[in-house]
């Protein structure tokens, strides 16, 4: 998308964020552009899952208003202030894909914890190439840089690890009831909550370039939109929409704390904390790997995040990839 157009966009979305209509031709004036040319945007905006629709006479305005996420806020709202560079991007096709572009064109310019966030993404992905919903303004979706000198090898358990960060932030938003499945979703009352995409970029045996993706609820109401299997969203849970800057700054912090100390330890010394949190505990589980079942009992995790399985022959461990994980 050319630069001009998302400048656009965004002085669009800033104008009807406020849930107040705004007819077409202020819009047009403001913005410098034909109603014509406006209508054309914000049909654009429309199918990328902005829900606005237009009354005669009066103009445009959303189902509901939202704050715009802000860098300048949320930088003021981090624990720990580093050369990491908050970007925020009306529309993106995807924040990963986003911050791997940067890996492949300008990776000596990416610093540890540099990270990205999109109001809107035209084609978010979760796990498995599976298309991720995330509904305008009603959704926290970003990516962050992490470098791992020693390679690949460095980054066993980088998903669960990213899984106690994200319910470490939701502790200090006042949501103790966070769960992890494994290997990468966040629960909470046993409805998903939150998706988590690692993607890594690099060679065998040098620096791998790691990107963390994550996507997270705020205001997706289970009635209003369907994800193929049981969500929920923090809304529905707080009672009231919660500042998505303060809980990306909130998230953003952990991450950039446990991922420090991940470098430095590995997972090991989170073992115990994913254990408490892990929703299938000692519970009868089936996974699927490819035309492959197997089922037994969670018995946690290693030190490598590797699923800990109980089966009549012992103890099997299962790491990612084609594995989907279900309860009895």
């Amino acid at each position: 998308m050319k630069q001009a157009s998302k400048l656009i966009r965004q002085q669009i979305l800033a104008q009807l964020a406020d849930g107040q209509f705004h007819s077409g031709e202020i819009i047009a004036q403001q913005v410098g552009l034909s109603r014509t040319a406006i209508a054309g945007h914000i049909s654009q905006l429309s199918d990328w899952g902005l829900d606005v629709f237009k009354v005669k006479g009066k103009g445009y305005r959303l189902n509901r208003p939202f704050t715009l996420l802000n860098a300048e806020y949320i930088k003021k709202h981090l624990n720990a202030k580093r050369l990491a560079v908050i970007d925020i991007a009306p529309v993106l096709e995807s924040t990963n894909s986003e911050l791997k572009k940067r890996i492949a064109n300008s990776r000596e310019e990416l610093a540890n914890g540099d990270t990205v966030l999109a109001e809107i993404q035209t084609a978010g992905r979760g796990r498995h190439g599976r298309q991720w919903l995330a509904p305008v303004g009603g959704s926290l979706t970003f990516s962050m840089y992490r470098s791992f000198p020693d390679g690949y090898q460095s980054m066993a358990g980088l998903s669960l690890l990213v899984g106690v960060a994200i319910c470490d932030a939701l502790q200090s938003m006042g949501i103790d009831d966070a769960q992890v499945k494994w290997p990468n979703d966040i629960y909470l009352g046993n409805k998903k909550l939150a998706g988590i995409l690692i993607e890594v970029e690099g060679q065998i045996g040098a620096t791998a370039h790691c990107v963390i993706g994550v996507g997270l609820n705020v205001f997706v109401p289970a009635d209003e939109y369907d994800v193929g299997q049981p969500h929920t969203d923090l809304s529905s849970v707080l009672g009231s929409e919660p500042d998505r800057n303060l809980l990306a700054a909130k998230i953003i912090s952990a991450l950039w704390e446990h991922l420090d100390g991940f470098a430095a330890h590995g997972f090991g010394k989170y073992v115990p904390i994913w254990e408490s949190l892990d929703i299938f505990a000692d519970k009868k589980i089936v996974l699927q790997m490819g035309e492959k079942r197997f089922s037994g009992i969670d018995r946690g995790v290693d030190s490598s995040g590797a699923l800990l399985v109980e089966t009549e022959d012992g103890i099997t461990r299962f790491h990612g990839g084609e594995v989907s994980l279900r309860g009895y």
